[in-house]
């Protein structure tokens, strides 16, 4: 189980498609997308005042499709980043005065959404 402790401020999350939130591939292998288990119910409990990005290596070919699959689901996002290179993601942010850390990330096995305990912390 991730535990991960946020502060009361705005998030922004940032979330890759393929093998993260849906079957690596099974736009095209299966015809459509389907969800990991507990990745739909995660995306549904990110709240409305976060804004969440996706980003995928998908080409232009499959965006239509890709916007489709995640409206006809209600998954809410407020940007998709399509035609990512294959490489890593590497994410730069500075931390607040104060300390508060203001970058995460964490790395999950293909094809498995993670059990994570996401709890707001009044205090940071």
């Amino acid at each position: 189980m991730e535990n991960i402790v946020l502060s009361k401020l705005g998030h922004t999350w940032i979330l890759d498609i393929d093998g993260t939130i849906v079957k690596h591939n099974g736009y095209k292998i299966d015809g459509e997308d389907s969800f990991l288990p507990g990745a739909k119910e995660f995306l549904d409990g990110i709240p409305k005042e976060d804004m969440v990005v996706f980003i995928t290596s998908r080409t232009d070919e499959y965006r239509e499709k890709t916007i489709e699959f995640l409206k006809r689901n209600s998954i809410r996002f407020d940007h998709i980043i399509f035609n990512a290179p294959y490489g890593e993601r590497i994410l730069l942010n500075d931390d607040k005065p104060s300390g508060l850390k203001m970058g995460m990330a964490l790395n999950l096995k293909r094809d498995t959404f993670p059990e994570m305990n996401v709890t707001i912390d009044e205090e940071l």
